[in-house]
This record gives C-alpha cells, sequence and structure tokens, in this order.
C-alpha cells in the first residue's frame, strides 16, 4: 500500500477574514465573539481607539483659555553692568543750589554701577491667553475626528480578519477529526485483511508473507496517524492562540456544519455589496475627508489672520516682599503671515496633492475588491463541482474495493490487487473531505471580501 497523501488534509484555506455566510453554526460562532472579545491584537485596537479619542478632547481643549500661574525669582552675581556717573555729574550742581539756597533740598547721588541681570528679583503672576479667531483650533478638531473614524474602521478590518482566522482554523481542526474517522476505518480494514491472511496461511493457502506485508501496511498507517495528531494539535493550539485562551484547553467539534448546505450567490451583487460595506474603503473615505480638511485649513491659513485676548497680573521687584509691586497688563494680539516665499501657496497645492493620492488609491483599491470577488466566486464554484467528483470517485472507489475484495477471498486477485484498492477508498476518502471543507474555507473567503457578517 502506497503512502498516503497527508497533505491533502490541510489544503490552505487563504489569508483574508471572516465568516459570513457559511452554514450558521452556534458554536463555531461562540469561538468567533470570543475571539473578537479577547484577541490581543484587537485589544491593542481598541487602546489605539482611546488614544484617538483623547486626541479629541485635547483639541477641544484649544477653544478654552489658558491660565497660566507663572512664578520665577532670580539670583545674579558677575556679568555685565551698567556703569553711569550720574553723581559726578549732579552733585557739584546739587551742593552749589544748596548753598545758595541755604536748604538741603537737593540731595547728592550715587553713580549708577547697576547689573544688568536683575538680582534678587521676582515676577509672580497669574496669565491668561483666549483665541478670538485661530483656523489651525476648528480645522484641528475636524481632523482628529475624521482620524477617529478611521481608526474604528481599522479596528473593524482587523475584526474581519479575525472572524475568518477562527473560521479556518475551526475548519481544518473538524477535517483532522474527520480525517481521524476515515484513518480508523481504514485501519480496521487492514487488522481485517490481516486476520484474513491468517486464515489463508492456516488453511496453507497463502505463505506467511502476505501476513508481515499486511502487517506493515497497518504499521505504514499508524504513521500517518501519529502526523494527523501532531497536525490537529497544532490547529488547536493555534485556535486558542487567537482566543487568547490556554492552548491546551478544549475545542468543541460541530459536526454538523460540513452538511449544511450553501447558498448560490450572484455574482453582481457580491460586488456591489462589498463595495458598499469593506471597512477598508471606509477608511479611505474619512482619509480623503480628512485631506479635504487639511485643504481647507491651509486655504484659510493663506488669508485669515490669527487674533487673540490676553493678559497677566500679579507681583514684580526686588525681594519677595509683594509691596507695592503689584501691576495688572491686558494684551489683544493679530498674527498674520503676509509672505514667506509663496509657501502658503505650496502648501495648499501640497495637500490638493495629497488628496489626489488618496482619490486614485480609492478608485485602485475598488478595483481589488472586485478582482478579489470575482476569484473568490469563480473558486467557490470550482470547489463545489470538485466536492461532486470527489463523491462520484468516494462511490467508485468503494464498488471496486468490495469486487475485489471478494476475488481475494476466493483466490482469484493478489494482494497488490487488494492493497492497491484499499488504498484507493482511502485516498479517495480522504479527497473528499478535502473537497467537502474547501467548499466552506472558499465560501468564507468570498464572505471575506464581500464583508459578510
Amino acid at each position: 500500500m502506497k503512502k498516503l497523501p497527508i497533505y491533502l488534509l490541510f489544503v490552505p484555506f487563504g489569508a483574508f477574514a471572516q465568516a459570513g455566510s457559511i452554514p450558521s453554526s452556534p458554536i463555531l460562532e461562540s469561538y468567533i465573539q470570543e475571539g473578537l472579545k479577547q484577541n490581543l491584537g484587537l485589544k491593542q485596537e481598541r487602546l489605539e481607539l482611546l488614544k484617538s479619542a483623547e486626541n479629541i478632547t485635547q483639541a477641544k481643549a484649544n477653544f478654552m483659555p489658558r491660565v497660566t500661574f507663572n512664578p520665577n525669582y532670580t539670583l545674579a552675581a558677575g556679568g555685565r553692568r551698567l556703569e553711569f556717573p550720574i553723581g559726578d555729574l549732579l552733585n557739584p550742581v546739587y551742593s552749589t543750589l544748596n548753598q545758595l539756597t541755604k536748604t538741603n533740598n537737593f540731595p547728592q547721588v550715587e553713580n549708577v554701577n547697576q547689573l544688568l541681570a536683575p538680582n534678587n528679583f521676582h515676577d509672580t503672576k497669574l496669565s491668561f491667553q483666549y483665541p478670538i479667531f485661530n483656523t489651525d483650533i476648528r480645522y484641528n478638531l475636524l481632523i482628529q475626528r475624521d482620524l477617529l473614524s478611521a481608526q474604528e474602521a481599522k479596528k473593524r478590518v482587523l475584526e474581519n480578519e479575525i472572524r475568518y482566522s477562527i473560521t479556518t482554523a475551526y475548519l481544518q481542526y473538524l477535517q483532522t477529526l474527520e480525517a481521524q474517522k476515515i484513518f480508523d476505518a481504514s485501519r480496521k480494514l487492514l487488522t481485517d485483511f490481516v486476520k484474513l491472511n491468517e486464515k489463508l496461511v492456516g488453511n496453507n493457502v497463502a505463505t506467511k508473507d502476505v501476513i508481515y506485508s499486511a502487517e506493515y501496511e497497518v504499521s505504514k498507517l499508524d504513521q500517518q496517524v501519529a502526523v494527523l495528531d501532531k497536525n490537529r494539535q497544532s490547529v488547536q493550539v493555534f485556535l486558542n492562540y487567537l482566543m487568547n485562551r490556554d492552548f491546551s484547553a478544549e475545542i468543541v467539534a460541530d459536526t454538523n456544519l460540513v452538511s449544511a448546505p450553501i447558498l448560490a450567490s450572484n455574482l453582481a451583487e457580491l460586488k456591489a455589496d462589498a463595495l458598499n460595506n469593506r471597512q477598508e474603503l471606509s477608511q479611505l473615505r474619512t482619509n480623503i475627508k480628512v485631506s479635504e480638511t487639511a485643504i481647507k485649513l491651509q486655504e484659510m491659513n493663506a488669508i485669515r489672520p490669527q487674533v487673540f485676548v490676553g493678559g497677566s497680573t500679579g507681583f514684580q521687584g526686588f525681594g519677595y516682599t509683594f509691596k507695592n509691586q503689584a501691576y495688572i497688563i491686558g494684551q489683544i494680539g493679530l498674527s498674520w503671515d503676509l509672505y514667506h516665499g509663496y509657501e502658503k501657496k505650496s502648501k495648499i497645492q501640497q495637500a490638493k496633492i495629497q488628496k489626489n493620492i488618496l482619490d486614485v488609491k480609492f478608485e485602485e483599491v475598488q478595483k481589488q475588491i472586485q478582482l478579489q470577488i470575482s476569484q473568490a466566486y469563480f473558486e467557490l464554484e470550482a470547489a463545489k463541482k470538485a466536492l461532486n467528483t470527489a463523491k462520484d470517485g468516494t462511490i467508485k472507489a468503494e464498488k471496486y474495493f468490495k469486487i475485489v475484495e471478494s476475488r481475494y477471498r476466493n483466490g482469484q486477485a493478489i494482494m497488490i490487487e487488494y492493497l492497491r484498492a484499499s488504498n484507493e477508498i482511502i485516498t479517495a476518502r480522504l479527497q473528499e473531505s478535502v473537497a467537502k471543507y474547501d467548499v466552506l474555507a472558499k465560501q468564507a473567503n468570498l464572505d471575506k471580501v464581500g464583508a459578510v457578517k
């Protein structure tokens, strides 16, 4: 008996994401919901959403007055000094005036010799500033809101991926269970074959080599079962990883899933629905809206000034005495860039180019989605036809085996014919199993690219 093609048990299901209109399964749906709740990748995306929401809060804060308490105290030594001989200039005059008036009304003054850096000086103040007109603040808030929407769309894309990953992993797990049943039936068949050969040897109809040969076929099948067990454990670990569970957690099998019918789909409707539902397009639409807001921001900056009011109050002077040191200042300010080498025009043009890039990207993604839908649809149709062929092959292989088995029991067929017939029936059953689950996988693929939930 030839070695069975174990690789047939693990036909890749693709790299898309979601379980949509494949037959309903409460068990599978519970695993999907658990994955959507516990998956570590999705938890990171939820944190990113919270982070984006805080950006909106910060953008709103710019509309409010900014109040700042800013005390400072300065000690200084050395450095530049301000020297002015005011005493040398005025004191002789003051002395003469005092003599003429016979008074002391004109006191002597000292020369100025003052450090430019103030020593023992404090400025303790409370300042505020309020924007009356600022286009940056307004449009930044609009941009942050749109970026939050884009982040939400990104999270839904990942949810789509998690759905499909869990679905395909679960289908692979069910397939290993079905393959195990096929191998168990095949082992029983080969065990009966060993017993049959023992009887033939006992009746001197055959020699002992037929027993050894049959036992060898059983050992080869056991090796393949060991590989199957390893593959099933690997799929179980991966499925639990997607749900952020203990890797050894039990997976409950829904054996009714594979037998449920799959409804036919209309290609044109699938394309239309995908263009309406795909979150990648929603994310791009939001990014285009952000770029449009950025254009308006640059255009407003080119023609509008920024106006604000503000002021400060506090104490200022030498030494922390607060006596006769109070002051208050009011401000109104305007900032308007009139010319900077056509920088503003360049920024507007740059923002428009970015929008054009996103428009082209949006059109490209639309085409890609329609291509994905077409490919997934035709792959599903091909998988359905392959399943019908595989079913027919299994029926014929079973009939062929019954005939060969009967001939072998009556001594009309050689051992090689029997082993070839048994190999054909095992291979046919495995191929039918692969074909059944491949149909479900292709349907899940179609559901994913069509954004079906």
